[in-house]
């Protein structure tokens, strides 16, 4: 009985790592987060988003730099992406922006890339270099008709 007290100290400190991971991960699938350094917000145009989505990470070089905040169609039907980007980053004018996976399965985020004009970004400026993302069904059926085009001939 002398190892009662040690027992229950170590079972207390269980139950309150349980709890405490437990709040983690609610506060994580559920959508807060903390958002880090931000306050440059700009907008990119893309044909096809696929399964992007607000809060989806905005990376330079696999490094996060920011977050998409909203989505939208623009006049002409197209994506609208508004991304808030560290405030801090002096990105050029002529940078690019293309929606990626990460795995093959994966969330799908929009890597930035870097251009080299002197001028730099400012709020409520417009990426003019965009790429769509790469939806897999289009893929997937594309190949499956020109499987069966061979076929028939």
């Amino acid at each position: 009985m002398t190892d009662s007290p040690v027992r229950d100290l170590v079972v207390g400190l269980f139950v309150l790592a349980g709890f405490l991971a437990l709040a983690y991960l609610s506060v994580s699938l559920g959508g807060t987060t903390y958002r880090g350094p931000g306050g440059l917000e700009i907008h990119a145009t893309f044909d096809q988003i696929g399964g992007l989505k607000p809060r989806s990470q905005v990376v330079i070089g696999g490094v996060k730099v920011g977050q998409v905040t909203g989505i939208a169609l623009d006049e002409d039907l197209r994506a609208r992406v508004t991304l808030d980007i560290d405030r801090t980053l002096a990105l050029p004018s002529d940078t690019s922006a293309s929606i990626l996976t990460s795995g093959v399965l994966g969330d799908q985020y929009v890597e930035l890339e870097p251009g080299a004009e002197e001028d730099a970004m400012g709020p409520g400026d417009e990426i003019d270099y965009t790429q769509s993302a790469v939806v897999l069904e289009r893929l997937i059926g594309r190949l499956v008709q020109n499987l069966g085009a061979d076929g028939s001939e």
